[in-house]
């Protein structure tokens, strides 16, 4: 494992990134900061509108500084974006100074998990399955670069994804 005490937690929308940081975060004693809030904070509009006003490019901008923004700061637990590892200066930084987990789903249990929740992905619009297989085909290298562990969260609660990775990195 890397020497940094940021955590960042990678993968697919749908894994629980953001759901797992506070509490992974509370059990490290850790603040937990959650990339697409401060993005869409420093912004002023959802990442949604975000997508749709100024495109992807400029959320991919933002997104960077808000990781390097993070990672600069105390010791912390980073939920990033899921395309965060598309931008190789986010992947870089990801590789250089924080212990990266890769919470790994297939996308048939994504694409349930997200059918639940009544929030706008503005990757997955249009043919949502068919997207997601094709982010989780094009993105799993990606993930596996910079991951130090990897946790399959199928069949996992947030809290259980969370209590997982202290242990993993109690044992480190």
């Amino acid at each position: 494992m890397r020497p940094s005490r940021h955590v960042c937690l990678v993968g697919l929308s749908g894994t629980g990134k953001s759901s797992v940081a506070p509490l992974l975060a509370a059990i490290l004693g850790l603040g937990a900061v959650d990339v697409d809030d401060t993005v869409a904070r420093s912004a002023g509009l959802s990442v949604s509108e975000l997508f749709d006003r100024e495109g992807e490019q400029r959320f991919r901008e933002l997104e960077l500084d808000a990781l390097g923004s993070a990672l600069a700061g105390p010791d912390s637990v980073i939920a990033t974006g899921g395309g965060v590892v598309t931008t190789p200066a986010a992947k870089e930084l990801l590789e250089e100074r924080a212990t990266v987990a890769w919470l790994r789903a297939r996308p048939e249990v994504l694409l349930a998990r997200l059918a639940a929740h009544d929030e706008d992905r503005p990757l997955l619009s249009g043919d949502a399955a068919g997207r997601l297989a094709s982010m989780a085909a094009e993105r799993a290298p990606l993930y596996a670069a910079v991951a130090d562990l990897v946790v399959d969260v199928d069949d996992l609660d947030p809290s259980e994804v969370a209590e997982h990775i202290a242990a993993r990195l109690a044992a480190s």
